[in-house]
């Protein structure tokens, strides 16, 4: 016996819409396309038809009739960090909350060549704006000049660049108030625009107290903190060493406590570490992690706003959060 054929439901679209609700299908096209001047009851008369009917919106019509997709590029690289990770989450979150969605192209953020061409497949997708995750300076200066048609940002820019290196201040003003006077910095990869904010905040606080910090440089992974560990323990057992490390992530500080006490170094009790993210397993290291935490959903919807030609609001200010990894200095 032959299988029973099974022929799909035939498409609702704006007709039905329209008979449903008792309107013309031109103000339910309106009503698709966000137009301020309709009244609010009839807006939500459309609404209730398109739910009941479980009407989906043809987005390549509306942009014949808009000109725009509703949808924003997000280019992504080193998404396995916890950074560029979150900071996907993040966007969603703030394209959803604007009735917008990301379409996502994944690059090497190193290489300018490749930024470029994955904002041209974004582009063909008719994006109606790019933000750029982890941006490294020259990617994002030859981006910029590749599309100029349509609006570029990036997270941790302008106000976003302000917030990082407020949030390493907090971290190093800290460790002052604590009594620390010998702070090393263990930093991120130097061509990525949050390492330069990070360390720019360092720099700057410790300038304001009349010292400097001996500076190890990092690639934001556990592991290659790990293997500094040996080297920065050493110094730390010097009689004029650090007695802290400002760290630049919260992975890289997770590294740095496993490999200090791989090689016999006690943290907190003859090096504080502090870190940056305030990632969700920050509280569970040993010792639970000091770490600054940052308004990434503020920083989102700041750089969605931005691409769609809004006012931006600014992500609210970084807040230290006090664990046990980082105590007053024993010497």
């Amino acid at each position: 016996m032959p299988p029973a054929s099974h022929t799909p439901p035939a498409r609702v679209g704006v007709r039905q819409v329209a008979e449903r609700a008792g309107v013309s299908t031109q103000t339910v096209s309106r009503v698709i396309n966000d137009h301020p001047h309709i009244r609010p009851e009839t807006r939500e008369r459309v609404l209730a038809a398109m739910a009941e009917l479980d009407y989906r919106v043809n987005n390549a019509a509306r942009a014949l009739g808009t000109r725009t997709t509703r949808t924003i590029g997000v280019i992504a690289s080193d998404a396995a960090l916890y950074g560029p990770a979150v900071g996907i989450t993040a966007l969603e979150s703030a394209a959803r909350e604007a009735d917008r969605w990301i379409a996502t192209a994944y690059a090497d953020a190193a290489d300018a060549a490749s930024v470029v061409d994955a904002a041209a497949r974004l582009r063909a997708q008719g994006v109606d704006g790019i933000v750029v995750l982890a941006p490294h300076e020259g990617s994002l200066a030859a981006l910029t000049d590749a599309h100029r048609d349509v609006p570029v940002t990036a997270l941790h820019t302008q106000v976003g660049y302000d917030r990082q290196r407020e949030g390493a201040a907090l971290a190093v003003d800290h460790l002052w108030r604590l009594g620390h006077r010998r702070l090393a910095h263990l930093a991120g990869p130097a061509d990525w625009l949050e390492a330069r904010a990070r360390a720019d905040g360092v720099r700057t606080a410790l300038a304001a107290h009349g010292a400097a910090a001996v500076t190890w440089v990092g690639d934001w992974t556990a592991a290659t903190a790990s293997s500094l560990a040996a080297e920065i323990g050493l110094a730390a057992r010097s009689p004029s060493g650090p007695t802290a490390v400002v760290v630049a992530n919260d992975q890289m500080a997770l590294g740095l406590i496993a490999g200090l006490r791989h090689v016999g170094v006690e943290v907190p009790g003859e090096v504080s570490v502090t870190g940056f993210d305030d990632n969700p397993d920050a509280a569970f290291y040993r010792p639970a992690l000091t770490t600054v935490r940052i308004d990434l959903a503020g920083e989102a919807r700041r750089v969605v706003a931005a691409v769609r030609g809004e006012p931006v609001s600014s992500p609210a200010a970084p807040v230290l959060v006090t664990r046990a990894s980082a105590v007053q200095p024993s010497r």
